[in-house]
């Protein structure tokens, strides 16, 4: 056979994935990898995921399962027992009612937004979605031919968005409003005042629909967690999305959920049904301990994380360039960092950028951390706090380092 007879056709990709973005944080994390696997020790702050291992009686209730046979596929929108026990958390933290039939589990919370923006967005529909966000939302957008419309909260603001931003930004095309509170990956907590206010702004517009990324309502340092459902003008056009990797320490589980009308709520199912039919039976089951559970080893770790919120604010504080809000919920900090745009490095290289500071950090100072720009902020580098507080000092003991080599 000839050189020329094994030679590849020239690979053709669709529109859709040429379009679309990796992940910026997953990309981080394997640049972390691959310089850790040179040899290196590096810190990686990058990733959001929980450095707690999943409670032991949640594991005990997935190994149970295995004994007990649930081994077979498992319907679409999830076990009855777990949906009821969703609604029964939803009554009892967030005075909400709904019934099972308003609930889709999901292969974690990520698809659940998925679901939602697929089934309620048509080619050229506006998203407004709160800036900074967390990286995937734009690229779900996308995904469905849709428009976002970032919409920028102030740094004075804790980057929160105002209720008359969003009367502004709403159009006639405008179809969904995206925001996370506690947000990734600011920290940021909206009130129940600015909650209010964006749901009178939401209750003047009936074709737009809300879609509130709750997965972590239990790492709130302020108190009260409040959900935009709870207005009931707007409750039937408010889609509230959650899980159990943030709180529960179960970021490989792969469960979350969605609440909405049974209307959305069917969509959803219809859309999962095509894509990856039911979550994984043995995860739901260990889902379903989780919440029966209670909130006991969830309020343990948040504890964790607010110490190690204080401490981190406590070091950064020392960096010059960085100005650094007091996160009110998540396990991140969210410096801008700008101070330090226009130095060079040591080797000559000028910090032009949030993306520059952050290559620099990994190469120089081996931490790792995602710029701002993936967010949707371009000012800023997003550190995760979920680290041990010894691994915390360490790596930002080396970015101050580092930092102080800019001229």
């Amino acid at each position: 056979m000839s050189a020329e007879a094994t030679t590849l056709a020239p690979l053709v990709l669709s529109d859709r994935i040429n379009s679309m973005q990796e992940s910026q944080t997953i990309a981080m994390a394997k640049k972390a990898r691959a310089l850790a696997a040179e040899g290196f020790d590096v810190i990686n702050l990058s990733f959001g995921e929980p450095d707690f291992q999943t409670p032991q009686y949640i594991k005990d209730a997935a190994k149970e399962a295995l004994d007990q046979g649930y081994t077979l596929y498992t319907p679409v929108p999830g076990y009855l027992e777990l949906r009821q026990a969703i609604c029964d958390k939803l009554q009892r933290e967030n005075h909400l009612s709904y019934k099972p039939e308003n609930i889709v589990v999901s292969t974690g919370a990520k698809q659940a937004l998925v679901n939602v923006v697929m089934s309620l967005v048509n080619p050229g529909d506006e998203v407004v979605v709160f800036a900074p966000y967390w990286v995937s939302y734009e690229e779900m957008v996308k995904l469905a031919e849709g428009v976002p419309v970032p919409l920028v909260g102030s740094l004075e603001n804790d980057f929160k968005v105002t209720a008359a931003e969003l009367e502004a930004a709403i159009t006639p095309r405008t179809r969904l409003i995206m925001y996370s509170s506690p947000c990734n990956p600011t920290g940021s907590v909206f009130s129940r005042e600015e909650l209010g206010a964006i749901a009178e702004v939401v209750a003047r517009h009936p074709h737009v629909h809300v879609l509130a990324d709750e997965i972590y309502e239990y790492i709130n340092f302020v108190g009260e967690h409040v959900s935009i459902a709870q207005f009931e003008d707007i409750k039937d056009r408010v889609i509230t999305v959650n899980g159990f990797s943030k709180g529960y320490a179960m970021t490989g589980w792969r469960v979350g959920y969605l609440v909405a009308r049974k209307e959305i709520a069917s969509a959803c199912e219809k859309i999962q049904s095509q894509i990856t039919s039911g979550t994984c039976s043995i995860a739901q089951r260990a889902a379903l301990a989780a919440l029966l559970g209670g909130r006991s080893s969830a309020d343990e770790m948040v504890t964790a994380y607010h110490r190690r919120r204080d401490l981190v604010l406590e070091l950064a504080q020392d960096i010059p360039g960085f100005r650094t809000p007091t996160p009110s919920g998540a396990f991140y900090v969210f410096p801008d960092v700008s101070g330090c745009f226009g130095k060079a490095t040591p080797e000559g290289q000028t910090i032009s950028s949030a993306a520059d500071l952050a290559m620099y950090l990994l190469n120089d100072a081996h931490v790792a951390a995602v710029d701002g720009g993936a967010f949707g902020a371009p000012a800023c580098i997003r550190f995760s706090t979920a680290a041990a507080d010894e691994k915390l000092r360490e790596a930002f003991q080396r970015i101050k380092n580092s930092v102080a080599k800019l001229a």
